[in-house]
């Protein structure tokens, strides 16, 4: 049982990962690998600003600002620098390797007898693995409420405009080169903030921490999909939470069957082949049954 609760608890944590890659992903149609950089960053200068004595709350809201930091380069270089978008993320994140190193000071940080957003006294109170299963829950619900009002504004319209059809976007008025760096930025923002609190909950940062994350990422939103089928914008944000929760399931039923930990990141990428390949083999052999079958979409 206690497995499961932890299974849960980093599946909370890690969806912010998921919402993160979405809003470029899936909402601005932009693969990007920022994100592999981004989330050490966030774990980097969450762990360190701790350790030179910020409180855990400033800690969490400089790795946010930091990780929107690393979204407007990548941003910056797609919109003015004219770099293909693939290429400027891949040069984002490389260059945050070096400055994760400069932040820390060296490969990794722990944050043995730190105080963090796991350590307080309602925390300490909960039975074992609980915390992060509140922790992530508060966090989700408040970040996934604040997104659906954003897409719901006028300018997360755009927002969603751009993504669909940048050219109509501009015939509209709509500055897309602007509407992507903010996109970006949010993104970058939620990944960074992701990076945080999972470092807080392992205890320690290293720069390597963002190796395999992209795929994480899209298997919280391939597995959303896949499981929930057809869905609304909003209903969407909740499935990715729910896509990670079920895929950390996954992840602890195969290390069950007697698998290695190292083979975490090729059972990771074995897992989203399969669920993005399932479209193709529902066609041969009618394997999927949507839960929410028939809902339309409204985006």
């Amino acid at each position: 049982m206690n497995l499961i609760v932890s299974a849960i608890g980093q599946g909370l944590l890690w969806a912010l990962l998921g919402l993160g890659l979405y809003l470029t992903f899936r909402i601005l149609n932009l693969a990007d690998m920022t994100v592999e950089g981004t989330f050490p960053l966030g774990a980097a200068v969450a762990v360190t600003a701790i350790t030179h004595g910020f409180s855990p709350l400033a800690a969490t809201l400089l790795a946010f600002g930091a990780g929107m930091l690393a979204g407007l380069v990548t941003g910056l270089l797609y919109t003015k620098g004219k770099i293909p978008f693939l290429l400027a993320g891949i040069l984002t994140m490389t260059a945050t390797y070096s400055v994760n190193l400069r932040i820390m000071g060296k490969s990794n940080i722990s944050l043995l007898g730190q105080k963090t957003l796991f350590s307080g006294s309602f925390m300490t109170s909960l039975p074992q693995y609980f915390d992060s299963v509140v922790l992530g829950m508060v966090v989700i619900v408040i970040i996934t409420l604040l997104l659906i009002f954003f897409l719901d504004t006028d300018y997360g319209q755009s927002f969603i405009a751009t993504g669909d059809n940048p050219v109509m976007a501009k015939s509209l008025g709509i500055h897309t080169d602007a509407t992507i760096n903010v996109g970006l930025m949010i993104s970058n923002g939620l990944v960074g903030l992701c990076g945080a609190l999972v470092a807080q909950s392992n205890g320690y940062a290293d720069v390597n921490m963002g190796i395999g994350t992209i795929v994480i990422a899209l298997a919280s939103i391939i597995i959303g999909e896949v499981a929930f089928g057809e869905l609304t914008l909003s209903q969407r944000l909740v499935a990715v939470t729910l896509g990670s929760i079920i895929y950390r399931l996954i992840l602890l039923a195969v290390l069950q069957l007697g698998f290695s930990a190292n083979d975490l990141n090729l059972i990771s990428s074995i897992v989203l082949a399969l669920c993005m390949m399932l479209p193709q083999l529902d066609k041969l052999f009618h394997i999927r049954k949507p839960f929410f079958k028939g809902v339309q979409t409204n985006d």
